[in-house]
């Protein structure tokens, strides 16, 4: 009997992420945009990464209407720049925007440009926050583009946002669904009156979780953050330090790149895609769930007394 094919080994795929600082207007942070795309293309990235509302400030500190113009449709403007920036480049760009769908309908919606420059998906943010500082409820409709990845000629990416990042569901389904890296453009920080203490917990709890989703799934983890203080335009609060941490994690959660706290940076990485299968024959969790027991997830909450 003649053994079958040994199945071609895909190559490693060569990426970088982009951990932003707002540089004040849209069109500034489009040419920082740029600029650190070219940066990443040159040293050889195929896929590159950008955080949360890239294009401005994190306007969510505070409720305000007239912030809502600053919404654009999809396609539009920034995701015309950002596709002539991916082929410029000739990169997979996953950037995230502002999106107005209609009058008094808007998401905070991720974009994916394939190397040609052709918008080939998008993601409707689904897990939307509403803490002190983070007023994202007044602006976002939560999504409804579900937990699917996007093929894109570098692999199958599934893209999530940011609050998305606390719920391991949403991880799950996509890795499910054939993601083979999961991507979360993000923007996370401290309130700058919390106590080191505090402020080292929160850090370490965000790359903790989405390490799990990493080794949960067998799959690498791109997680790019902003970084530097933005003000509260209310003066309501002393603003948001965003941590920056921006890290790239493998199938088994190990760290593949990690970016520092303080400043901007393109931030190099490289994904064996094809590993994922050794770690999964490793540790088989997808074969070993008990699917025909977990119809109590659906619930809000489980009555212990019931």
């Amino acid at each position: 009997m003649t053994a079958a094919p040994r199945p071609e080994r895909r190559a490693p795929l060569q990426g970088a992420l982009v951990q932003h600082r707002d540089a004040g207007s849209v069109d500034a942070n489009l040419q920082a945009t740029e600029d650190a795309v070219a940066e990443a293309a040159a040293g050889g990235a195929r896929l590159v990464v950008l955080a949360e509302l890239h294009t401005g400030p994190y306007f969510c500190q505070t409720e305000d209407a007239a912030t809502f113009d600053r919404a654009e449709p999809i396609p539009g403007p920034s995701t015309r720049r950002l596709g002539e920036i991916a082929r410029r480049h000739g990169v997979v760009l996953v950037g995230s925007l502002f999106e107005r769908r209609a009058p008094g309908l808007y998401h905070n919606t991720a974009v994916v440009l394939e190397s040609d420059g052709r918008l080939v998906g998008t993601y409707r943010k689904m897990h939307i926050p509403d803490d002190p500082g983070y007023y994202e409820k007044f602006y976002f409709t939560p999504g409804d583009t579900g937990f699917r990845p996007i093929d894109t000629s570098v692999g199958r990416l599934g893209v999530l946002v940011c609050w998305d990042q606390w719920y391991p569901e949403a991880a799950r389904i996509m890795a499910l669904s054939g993601a083979e890296v999961l991507i979360y453009p993000t923007a996370i920080g401290w309130d700058p009156e919390d106590t080191p203490d505090e402020r080292e917990r929160q850090r370490e709890a965000w790359i903790t979780v989405q390490r799990g989703h990493a080794v949960a799934n067998g799959l690498p983890l791109v997680a790019c953050n902003r970084t530097g203080h933005e003000r509260d335009p209310s003066g309501a609060s002393a603003g948001a330090h965003f941590w920056g941490s921006s890290f790239v994690a493998g199938p088994q959660g190990e760290f593949l790149a990690r970016a520092g706290e303080q400043a901007p940076e393109v931030l190099a990485f490289t994904l064996d895609i094809a590993r994922v299968d050794t770690v999964r024959r490793m540790w088989p969790f997808l074969r070993d769930r008990r699917i025909d027991a977990y119809d109590p997830i659906l619930k809000r909450y489980i009555d212990p007394e019931s």
